[in-house]
């Protein structure tokens, strides 16, 4: 397998993330995901205690009063924009004596970066997230100050859209509405009819990590409306992402913080997963939908990472309080083949995604046997062996997730 120069490789394998960036200067110091959220507040009751960064890790200076999973985040971002993994800031990480708290010269000028971009959001746009590490680096540790004349000259330039999308009039774009397009899709998925009587299904099969040739065990156990839980058996311990129609918690092997619950616009994302484990009712997990652009992607690559399958697809975007989401159909089969969310961190929006392939029939409905989730601290693909449909789930695999006993 072909891999990506220093790539964010940051699998739950190899420390998710477990980072402490004791930043240093002026403080977040409270809890800052609900003034952030691009579209209102989230109307979720705080179940689960949120754990937040300060008590978590050591000599947090900066990110303080924020919510683990969102502290989690902020390094994936700035490992993403500047394709970095954790040991190229931290001392000692990757290996069994890593000394987080630390403070080599890169951290220190992360601390000085974080500085700036606040005070450039604080000054220019009343606060608002416009500026971003990804803003500048681009995937580079420096950023670039000249357009290269290939970016401007070249057929195909490289167009990475907003999050935010532009919605695209039906009557001159030649898309159709969003109804449309949602209507097509539950139908070709098996039909509203179905989709009802389909009410929850434990799956089996595999979960690769990105950058990894073997896999390991996984399991999915999913319950109408919108409880759904995903379990690896990884070497090092399980990973597993659970939200049981209130709370979510992700659980991971060999971090810093093992399990922890999700902040309010993750837990939204969580949520949506959940129900889009039964997509029959699709239309109300949002209560807004726009039709955007359509546009043509590389769903799948080869090894060598030459595209093997290019798609046409029709682009339609949900909105409610707290998130945004956005929907790739196919445009010839009207099935899903990629869904993106986001969360929010002290640094810009979080992104997930999961595309969709090999949809097969299972209990008068199609379901995707295979899948990949990418989020900034990994990607997995699963490969689905077995769907048990309408099975017997106990409640008990919605619960917090507990790490099984070190071997």
């Amino acid at each position: 397998m072909k891999l990506p120069s220093k790539r964010l490789i940051l699998t739950s394998g190899s420390a998710l993330l477990t980072v402490a960036w004791a930043m240093t200067g002026p403080n977040f110091s409270r809890y800052s995901s609900m003034r952030r959220l691009p579209l209102g507040t989230v109307a979720f009751a705080q179940g689960a205690r949120l754990q937040m960064s300060d008590a978590a890790f050591k000599n947090i200076q900066v990110l303080k009063g924020i919510p683990v999973d969102e502290f989690m985040g902020t390094m994936g971002l700035f490992s993403a924009a500047l394709a970095v993994c954790c040991g190229d800031c931290h001392t000692g990480a990757g290996t069994d004596h890593p000394d987080w708290a630390a403070d080599p010269p890169r951290k220190v000028t992360a601390r000085r970066m974080v500085q700036m971009v606040n005070a450039i959001n604080r000054d220019n746009f009343k606060g608002a997230q416009v500026v971003t590490c990804w803003t500048c680096h681009r995937g580079a540790q420096t950023p670039s100050t000249t357009p290269p004349l290939d970016s401007i000259y070249t057929g195909n330039p490289v167009v990475i859209p907003p999050d935010v999308l532009p919605a695209a009039p039906p009557a001159t774009s030649g898309t159709p509405p969003a109804d449309q397009i949602l209507d097509k899709f539950v139908q070709a998925s098996g039909g509203a009819a179905n989709w009802a009587k389909f009410t929850s299904y434990v799956a089996k099969g595999t979960s690769t990590l990105f950058g990894e040739a073997h896999s390991d065990p996984a399991e999915i156990y999913a319950k109408a409306p919108n409880q759904l839980t995903v379990l690896v058996h990884q070497k090092e311990g399980d990973l597993a992402r659970t939200y049981n129609g209130s709370d979510a918690w992700v659980m991971l092997p060999l971090t810093v913080v093992g399990e922890y619950p999700l902040s309010p616009s993750a837990k939204a994302g969580a949520k949506l997963d959940a129900q889009m484990a039964f997509p029959g009712r699709i239309k109300e997990a949002f209560t807004n939908w726009k039709v955007s652009y359509p546009t043509t992607l590389c769903l799948s690559r080869d090894d060598n990472d030459m595209c093997v399958e290019n798609k046409d697809l029709y682009v339609v975007q949900g909105t409610s309080q707290g998130i945004v989401a956005t929907f790739y159909f196919d445009k010839q089969t009207g099935l899903l083949r990629r869904m993106i969310h986001y969360a929010n961190s002290a640094m810009g929006r979080v992104p997930t995604q999961i595309d969709y392939s090999d949809y097969r029939p299972v209990g008068g409905v199609q379901m995707p046997f295979k899948f990949t989730y990418g989020w900034v601290s990994g990607r997995e693909q699963y490969a689905l062996s077995e769907i048990q449909p309408n099975a017997a789930v106990d409640a008990a695999k919605f619960a917090m997730p507990v790490q099984r006993p070190r071997q």
